[in-house]
């Protein structure tokens, strides 16, 4: 029988809403693999109310993730969602081919669903494509033993679904871990370089949500900190970065 995961650290909380900051490795709502296991369940379990699901972010992905506590809060938050309302900060590490400067991009490349739950770029004037957009901010990159790893801040302006893994992959920089959109299926200690840390999830984190409060409409603005294992990698490169300039 699967153990139900602790309960995660809550990042804010008030009678209408509820932010924590989601581990890796739990789904935000029930799976066929995971069943009652799943990041609201447990909450639910835990603090012994009802939580309405607001959106969701992949389960190995880390960082912010938002619920409403009534049904009033929650068709208000879904509102801004659809709206588009609502600033998503993410960080990522990604790999790539060749050395990248720091720079910006604004990715507007349709998205459109594939086989086995998966996202694709789709084609020009495809039907059934969807509009998607994400600025993504490069950091100068660090070579390492995998090829060349830059930390990227990406801002998502729409909702699809895996919209910022496949989008970074279309640019030619696939996350350094996802199996399923171009990256390793993980990376043992030291497979970066000397000292470099394991990693066995998505290289992604929810770093920040931004939206109005439900009823006084006032900014509520959500930071979760990297997760412990994307911060000994942030680390890392910063010393890698740091020996290469002297």
């Amino acid at each position: 029988m699967r153990e139900h995961p602790r309960e995660p650290r809550v990042l804010f909380e008030d009678d209408c809403v509820l932010a924590v900051d989601k581990p890796a490795g739990v789904s935000v709502v029930p799976t066929r693999d995971e069943g009652e296991g799943c990041l609201r369940i447990t909450l639910e379990r835990a603090r012994r109310e009802s939580l309405w699901v607001v959106h969701r972010i992949d389960r190995d992905t880390t960082g912010v993730v938002l619920f409403a506590r009534n049904k009033d809060a929650h068709r208000t938050l879904s509102m801004a969602f659809e709206r588009r309302l609502v600033e998503k900060r993410y960080v990522a590490f990604v790999r790539s081919e060749a050395k990248l400067e720091a720079s910006e991009h604004r990715i507007t490349r349709a998205l459109h669903s594939a086989r086995k739950s998966k996202m694709r770029p789709a084609v020009d004037g495809e039907d059934g494509a969807l509009p998607s957009e994400t600025i993504a901010v490069f950091s100068e990159s660090v070579h390492t033993n995998v090829g060349w790893v830059s930390r990227v801040e990406a801002r998502p302006l729409t909702g699809r679904q895996h919209q910022i893994r496949v989008h970074l992959r279309w640019l030619g920089s696939p996350l350094l871990v996802d199996a399923l959109y171009g990256g390793a299926p993980e990376r043992h200690h030291g497979a970066l370089g000397e000292g470099s840390p394991a990693l066995d999830r998505l290289t992604l984190h929810a770093a920040s949500l931004s939206v109005a409060h439900p009823t006084s409409g006032t900014p509520l603005k959500l930071e979760a900190p990297l997760a412990a294992d994307l911060a000994a990698l942030a680390a890392w490169l910063e010393r890698v970065r740091d020996a290469d300039r002297r």
